[in-house]
Formats: structure tokens, C-alpha cells, sequence
């Protein structure tokens, strides 16, 4: 690579005397070179875009006119330019803090980069730790690190699981997991899911539970989005312990679920069939014996504009094909 630009001697993808093992090899490391060079260059396009910021706040509207018009003569969204920002402070946080020099920066890939500027403290501290050792460093590696803190300090996991695992007699990786979806769910919940991992604490207990708290979350928020449940004398924890009794929870967190989407479903054809109608009430008026082919139109459209919808399932003339029809009755007072 000459200084000032990137340049590569690329394997030739056609070289038959190149191993896939070389040739991997090669543009595996052409691509960490370009997820360095694009970091260094987002961190001071950040900085540069901070200034402009600064700069127009001090003697601009107020209103940051001025910024926004720099960026848009530049073809930058806002968007774009402030997650730009954020990466700029990002790097200068764990510079000045001395977590990094400025040449630790490249052991980063850009993503792996971002992501520890989001982590905890004590993630960002192990992970710039083995950067400063030579070590390259992905956004996989952050998150494994982020993955086995949070494993290991969360109070969610009884003592003698956080023991195993420092031990390595169960893998960190069945922590995590676990502790995300626990984090989900209310303090009874958790209590509960607790005690049943102290009281089996190997990995398919585990595996059961964090399927158990993905179900319960799960069911628990589906139930809140339901309307239907608002009005009746339903016990929903009660309705959950019976579930859990039964071994059914995996289905009833289902059935809650598309309870929901049904609702929310059936609100958005609602507003959509009415909006339907007014456009085809207007294009109708605007139309007339010289428009045969828009009128056309309409008369196709017609079967979704009544108050029985009818739509085909399948193709047509398909054997499988099938009509289904159903209502919409505006029953406001």
C-alpha cells in the first residue's frame, strides 16, 4: 500500500496453483486493511463534522441552518453525518481516557470499533487491553467479551453457574443468553427461572430455561398489545403458571402473538380500505365517458371496495385457487 492511497496485489481468482487457503488468506487481509483505512477516515470525517457543527452553532440561526445546508451540498443525511459524530467522540473518549494510543486503532475493524465504543467500561477496558497486545479485533470478539461480562457479573446468575463457568465446566457462551432474555421479564419471573438453574445447574437446564424466559417475554408483551384481554376478568399470570404446568407456554405465547398481530392487522386494513375508497371515490369523480380504460380500472378494483372484500388465494385457474370474503362494518356510535 503507497502512502496516501490504498492499493492492492489482489489474488488472481483464476490461479489454479493458488490454494482456496492462500487465496482466503490474502483477500482476508486486503479487507482488514480497508476496514482500518475507513475507520481512521469516518473518525476524522466525524471531527471534521463536529467542527462544521461547533462552528455554525457559534455563529449561526440557532437553528443549525447553516450546518444542514453544508451537509446538504454534500449529499449527507443527518442521519449519516451525527452516527459520524457519535464515532468521532467515540475515539477521542477512549483515547483521552488512555485506553488507546492512536496507533491501537488499527487492530480494529471499523464494526468491531463501533461496537466497543458502546460497550460497558469494563468491556471497553479488556478489549482495548488485547488490542494493545497486537490482537486484531472484530466485532465478534467485542461481543463475545460483552457477552461473557454480562454473563459473569449479572446477579441473575446464581453463584454456583457464574463458578462453573469461571471454571469452564460450562461454556459462557449458555450465560448470555440466558441473562438477556431473563432481563425481559418481571422480578417474579426471574426469581423463578433463577432458582430453577441453581437447583440444575448444568447446560441443557440451560438451554430449557432461556427457551422458557424467550416464551415468557414473549407472552407477556403479546398480551399487553391485546385489546381483547382488556376487557375481560381474565388472571393472564394465572393463565401463564397453567401453561407452564401443562407444557404448553411455547403455544400459548404463540397464540398470544398472533392474537395481536391479528388486531394490529386488522386496524391497518381498516384505515387502508377507507383511504381506498376515497381514492377511488375521487378518481371516479375526476373520470367520465372519455376515460374507458380508468374506469376499467375501477370496476377491477371494485371486489376490495365493497364492504364484503373478496380476494383470491393462489393462482388463477389454479386448482388450488380459492376466494376467500370477509366484512368491514364501521360500527361507531
Amino acid at each position: 500500500m503507497q502512502a496516501g492511497e490504498l492499493s492492492f496485489h489482489l489474488p488472481d481468482p483464476n490461479d489454479d496453483q493458488l490454494s482456496d487457503y492462500d487465496f482466503q488468506r490474502q483477500v482476508e487481509a486486503a479487507w482488514q486493511v480497508c476496514d482500518r483505512f475507513d475507520l481512521q477516515t469516518d473518525i476524522w470525517r466525524g471531527r471534521i463534522l463536529k467542527a462544521v457543527r461547533d462552528r455554525e452553532k457559534r455563529g449561526g440561526d440557532g437553528r443549525g441552518t447553516g450546518f444542514l445546508n453544508w451537509l446538504k451540498d454534500r449529499e449527507i443525511t443527518k442521519s449519516h453525518a451525527y452516527n459520524l459524530i457519535e464515532l468521532a467522540d467515540s475515539a477521542d473518549q477512549l483515547l483521552q481516557a488512555g485506553l488507546l494510543a492512536p496507533a491501537d486503532v488499527n487492530q480494529f475493524s471499523k464494526r468491531a470499533f463501533v461496537e466497543t465504543a458502546k460497550a460497558a467500561p469494563e468491556v471497553q477496558q479488556l478489549v482495548t487491553d488485547s488490542a494493545r497486545r497486537g490482537d486484531h479485533i472484530t466485532r465478534r470478539e467485542v461481543r463475545q467479551v460483552a457477552d461473557e461480562w454480562a454473563a459473569m457479573t449479572s446477579e441473575l446468575i446464581p453463584e454456583t453457574l457464574r463458578e462453573k463457568a469461571a471454571n469452564q465446566i460450562i461454556p459462557t457462551r449458555y450465560l448470555a443468553p440466558l441473562v438477556r432474555e431473563m432481563e425481559k421479564l418481571p422480578a417474579t419471573h426471574q426469581a423463578t427461572l433463577k432458582t430453577e438453574v441453581e437447583l440444575n445447574p448444568d447446560v441443557d437446564t440451560l438451554k430449557q430455561v432461556t427457551a422458557e424466559a424467550r416464551y415468557l417475554s414473549k407472552y407477556l408483551a403479546s398480551a399487553n398489545q391485546v385489546q381483547l384481554l382488556e376487557a375481560l376478568d381474565l388472571d393472564l399470570e394465572l393463565a401463564l403458571e397453567e401453561a407452564l404446568r401443562v407444557g404448553c407456554l411455547n403455544s400459548a405465547a404463540d397464540m398470544v402473538a398472533q392474537a395481536a398481530q391479528i388486531e394490529q392487522t386488522a386496524a391497518r386494513l381498516y384505515t387502508t380500505w377507507k383511504r381506498l375508497n376515497q381514492l377511488a371515490e375521487r378518481v371516479y369523480l375526476d373520470s367520465g365517458e372519455s376515460t374507458p380504460h380508468l374506469r376499467s380500472l375501477l370496476a377491477a378494483l371494485a371486489p376490495i371496495t365493497h364492504e364484503t372484500i373478496q380476494v383470491r388465494l393462489g393462482e388463477a385457474n389454479s386448482v388450488s385457487a380459492q376466494t376467500i370474503c370477509w366484512q368491514l362494518l364501521d360500527q361507531t356510535p
